[in-house]
Parts: C-alpha cells; sequence; structure tokens
C-alpha cells in the first residue's frame, strides 16, 4: 500500500515510518522540522541523541529496508502539500504532522495562535488535498483524549446516543478540552466529521493516551534510528520525567494531589493501532474514531510504580508533591471506553511488565544528558512564568 506519514520525523511518526516499511509498504514522509526549531526556542532536547532525518532515512537504506522516501516542506504551505499528493497518490495518509503539547499553547498568545494555526490550517488543507487529488484515501488521524477533558459520565468511542424531549439522536461526544492544543484537536475532528459527512471521504480518528517507550523492533536494528524521549515541563510526558528523575536520584514530582487520571500505552502499541486501522479503513462517507489506549492510571499511580521499579533496581527514589500548573480537576472520575481496537486484534503491551527493562534502563544510561533545570514546572496556565527551584 502507498502510504503518507505526515510528521515523519517525529517521535511516532518516524517508528511509525520504519515499522510500515518494515511490512513491506511503499512509505513516504514529510515533515517541517518545527519541533526541531521549538526545541531550541524551549531550550529543551530529546535525552535519547536523535539524527537528522536524512541520517535515518539513509540508515534505514543501509541496514537493508525498503527504502523510505523523505520530503521536507509545510503542510501549512498549499502548494507544496499539492505536489506531494500528486508525487506519491497516497492509499492511506497517517497525519502526525501537528505540535503536540497542551503546555507549549499555553505559554502565551503567540503560542496559542502558533499552534492552533499550524493544527487547523495544516489538517484543512489535508482534507481539501484528499478531495483533489485522492478521494479514495483514507486518513488515519493522530486525534487525543484529551479532547474529552474529564467528563462526570463514562466516556465512549467518538459518539454517544442522547435522549431529549423524548427525542434520540446519536451525536459526537460532547467535548470539554484543556487547553488551546486540544481546542485545536477538538477543531480537527469536527472539521473532518463535515467534510466525511458532506465530500464522502473517509477518516479514523485515534483518541490517542499517553504514549511511552522508545523502543520498538526497528529502533532496535541500529542507534541512528532511534526516536526521541521527551521529559521536560512543556513536551515531555509525567512518565517519561518520573523516570529521568528517578535514574537521577531526583524527587518524582508529583503537580497537586496526584488524582489525575488518563489513559496510556507502549508506543509498540501505537503503530499496531495505526497499522490495524489502515489494514480496516474506514468505510466511504464514514467519520470513525477509536479511543487509543491500553490502561488508566492516576499520576499518583503512576509515580508510585516507577518508585517500586525502581526499588527493584537498587535505587532509591523519593516522591514530591508540588503545585500544580495547570487548571485541571485533582481529583475525578474517568472511565473511558476502548474496545474497539481490541476488537480488531490489538494486543496491548502493559506497562508492568516492560517499565523496567525498557524506559528506566533507557533513562539511566543517558543520564548525563539530563538537564535538572527542565524537571520542574516553568509556567502556569494562569499566571505566566513561574520562579524554578535553584538546581
Amino acid at each position: 500500500m502507498r502510504i503518507l506519514i505526515l510528521g515523519g520525523d517525529g517521535y511516532l511518526g518516524w517508528p511509525t515510518a520504519m515499522h510500515l516499511a518494515n511490512k513491506g509498504h511503499d512509505v513516504s514522509v514529510v515533515d517541517s522540522f518545527h519541533r526541531r526549531l521549538w526545541d531550541d526556542e524551549i531550550g529543551s532536547q530529546s535525552l535519547t541523541p536523535i539524527k537528522s532525518l536524512r541520517e535515518r532515512v539513509r540508515r534505514w537504506d543501509e541496514v537493508g529496508k525498503k527504502p523510505i522516501e523523505m520530503m521536507v516542506g509545510d503542510i501549512c504551505d498549499w502548494d507544496f502539500l499539492e505536489s506531494v499528493f500528486k508525487k506519491t497518490d497516497p492509499e492511506a495518509i497517517v497525519h502526525y504532522g501537528e505540535h503536540r503539547a497542551a503546555p507549549f499553547s499555553m505559554l502565551s498568545r503567540r503560542h496559542a495562535v502558533v499552534t492552533q494555526v499550524n493544527n487547523v490550517v495544516g489538517t484543512l488543507n489535508v482534507i481539501y488535498a484528499m478531495k483533489e487529488f485522492a478521494p479514495e484515501s483514507h486518513l488515519v488521524k493522530l486525534g487525543t483524549m484529551g479532547e474529552y477533558g474529564t467528563p462526570n459520565i463514562d466516556i465512549e468511542e467518538g459518539y454517544i446516543e442522547i435522549s431529549h424531549h423524548g427525542r434520540k439522536d446519536i451525536m459526537q461526544f460532547p467535548k470539554k478540552p484543556g487547553s488551546f492544543y486540544h481546542l485545536s484537536k477538538v477543531h480537527d475532528s469536527h472539521n473532518i466529521e463535515f467534510v466525511c459527512r458532506i465530500w464522502g471521504l473517509r477518516a479514523t480518528d485515534l483518541n490517542q493516551g499517553v504514549v511511552y517507550g522508545v523502543h520498538t523492533e526497528e529502533t532496535e536494528l541500529h542507534p541512528d534510528l532511534a526516536t526521541r524521549l521527551d521529559y521536560d515541563d512543556v513536551w515531555g510526558t509525567v512518565l517519561n520525567r518520573y523516570c529521568v528523575q528517578a535514574a537521577i536520584d531526583h524527587p518524582l514530582t508529583v503537580y497537586g494531589k496526584g488524582g489525575q487520571t488518563r489513559g496510556f500505552l507502549d508506543i509498540r502499541d501505537t503503530l499496531a493501532c495505526v497499522e490495524l486501522a489502515i489494514l480496516n479503513p474506514a468505510a466511504t462517507g464514514e467519520f470513525r474514531v477509536f479511543n487509543q489506549f491500553t490502561e488508566q492510571f492516576t499520576v499518583l499511580e503512576l509515580a508510585e510504580m516507577v518508585a517500586d521499579g525502581a526499588r527493584k533496581m537498587g535505587w532509591e527514589p523519593m516522591i514530591e508533591n508540588v503545585s500544580n500548573p495547570r487548571i485541571e480537576l485533582e481529583e475525578h472520575y474517568y472511565n473511558a471506553k476502548h474496545t474497539k481496537l481490541l476488537d480488531l486484534g490489538l494486543q496491548p503491551h502493559l506497562l508492568s511488565e516492560t517499565l523496567i527493562d525498557g524506559l528506566l534502563d533507557t533513562v539511566r544510561s543517558h543520564s548525563d544528558r539530563v538537564d535538572t533545570d527542565l524537571l520542574y514546572p516553568s509556567h502556569s496556565w494562569s499566571e505566566g512564568q513561574l520562579e524554578k527551584p535553584r538546581s
């Protein structure tokens, strides 16, 4: 199958490209490298050293795998995207090509605008390109569980049956996002649902939880094929931060009480979910939604799991509660359905089975690259810049 991956230099985009090429597909990747520029702006870097996309593609070819085609440009540039679609004639489009961090979107007015323009305009260009040049193709779009927020009812997979004044209808599940980033994803979902309904396009929205891990079958082939591991307060995930803190004998910083609950999944399960969506495409005119995660934890439960794993390695971790820079409920009901990908055959990796051999070993081996100034939140979502504890 001809597969176009947007955001192919990213944390998930690059492993997905290798995984699908390794399965025999014709894979092309597109990236603008904005993500690397934003690292420079924030003053952060991946804990795992990562090569340029050009070096990655070259190394992939050298290890004897099916070549991956690389194109550099911005999907917000219509002329560029038009040329990409005409050149690749994709049968499936995997859309990772968006800025992905809620904290970044909340730093300032400029960051909010950058987030929404990049994500909403880029996605609008993609669906117009599909309509004009690849109307039979299937869009696999990376969404986020953060679109739903934390409602006091069970979260369904995309849709809910509503009864109102004696009448019923099936409607998109109500959204209550918690950042300008998550709002941009909601706009994407509405725009994509609209064009499926009006133009007869087909799309799968993967509302993904928090992804952890850096090891896949393909990244293990050579160090130059590694993907990134972010741990800072803007781009990093909570689990990565805890593992890094444990590895350098730093307290594990839990925001507030630690009762915030989210869905999580292993990076290998992300690759499997994307592949399952591609091999089992949505029908013509269908906007399909899968909730893509495998386990739910509170952030305090995660800290305790990391601490337990670290003790098994002979470390002596401590847990520290710090002021929460985010505006969110610290304790809440959270029960999200996630059965559709399991029904398609997903076989999950569980965090309890992979934590020590995966993340903790990896962060300890790169602990000399840790910048401790990045381990505490530097911005409050309501008050702006924070004063960090001195390292």
